[in-house]
């Protein structure tokens, strides 16, 4: 009962995590190519900086928990991706450096130099976490002492950079509609503009992703041709945004977006349940949600400290983005 609640809370943090994160990786991305001007990409960077690092602790609470709850995962999630995750958080520390350095000097070749950190590092994260996700779905190498006993390079194949290419979209989808939301003028029209563009690229490689999910995972398998309602509800958030925008829509087209990742996300743990991660070697020596969690005492001791804290963590991010949410312009202080 309470592995499967850790489960569960642990993918409603990576939920968190993706659709929170998911717009800042967008405006990241986009800020180096929206915006033609210093002030321009100030304003765009501004839109997420009461943000951008409160959304990173969605990240840091899901791996502390993994840690807590599913020792047996972390260890073999953290030694098995560890040079992915290393990159990741070299791309996490420059983003966030940049952020920070990028108006320290007034030079347009250093805010051009920490603007290209801030892409790059936008960019690595959403493909990394693509990667990721469709080995978890498609299994790696694991023997039957839970050891990942593959190389780097066996995570990368077409299935898993298709997946990784579908995060990247759906993510610079996430953050063009965030910044036709927190923007105006010229630059919201930017926005709705590259949001048009990429929405249909976006859905043609989410589908290609569900298709050589069919052949490269167990997904239908064991699901069968009808998954449920959860995956088809998030291919029909997808399809729905371009009309959301072509209808004047911004928000309610920044809701579908949402939908589709949060949707997405957990139709990755739906297929995973109760298995943590696959061994594409022997299905015995597959990590569950039973052999690879803490005791008894422990979860529970946790389920209390979650059960007290969250809600106080919820109300004050709620907080944050209620006090930010006014669009930005070039007549705001911009500190970025």
């Amino acid at each position: 009962m309470l592995e499967t609640l850790w489960f569960i809370l642990i993918a409603v943090l990576f939920v968190g995590f993706f659709f929170l994160e998911g717009f800042d990786f967008g405006v990241g991305m986009l800020s180096r190519f929206i915006g033609k001007t210093d002030t321009e990409r100030r304003v765009l960077i501004n839109t997420i900086g009461p943000f951008w690092d409160a959304n990173e602790v969605w990240l840091i609470t899901a791996g502390g928990a993994m840690f807590a709850a599913f020792p047996n995962w972390y260890a073999t999630l953290f030694s098995g991706f560890y040079m992915a995750l290393f990159l990741m958080l070299l791309a996490l520390i420059g983003r966030g450096v940049a952020f920070e350095f990028r108006s320290k000097v007034d030079n347009p070749r250093w805010r051009n130099t920490w603007d290209w950190v801030i892409f790059f590092g936008s960019l690595l994260p959403p493909l990394l976490w693509g990667v990721a996700l469709a080995n978890l779905m498609k299994g790696v190498p694991i023997d039957q002492n839970m050891n990942y006993v593959g190389t780097f390079w066996d995570l990368i194949s077409l299935y898993s950079l298709t997946a990784g290419a579908s995060i990247v979209l759906l993510f610079l989808l996430h953050g063009a509609l965030f910044l036709s939301l927190k923007t105006e003028g010229e630059l919201r029209e930017k926005a709705r503009g590259v949001a048009l563009k990429i929405g249909a690229w976006t859905s043609a490689v989410m589908f290609l992703f569900v298709i050589l999910s069919y052949f490269e995972t167990e997904m239908f398998t064991a699901h069968g041709i009808n998954p449920g309602m959860i995956p088809i509800l998030a291919g029909m958030s997808l399809l729905s945004v371009h009309f959301f925008i072509k209808a004047g829509r911004d928000g309610w087209a920044f809701v579908a977006t949402g939908a589709t990742i949060v949707l997405s996300t957990i139709t990755v743990f739906m297929l995973l349940f109760p298995n943590v991660m696959i061994s594409s070697l022997n299905p015995d020596w597959n990590l569950t949600i039973y052999n690879a969690a803490s005791n008894t005492y422990t979860l529970k001791v946790m389920t209390v400290v979650a059960v007290t804290v969250i809600p106080f963590v919820l109300a004050y991010q709620a907080w944050t983005y209620w006090v930010f949410r006014k669009r930005v312009s070039a007549s705001d202080h911009l500190d970025y």
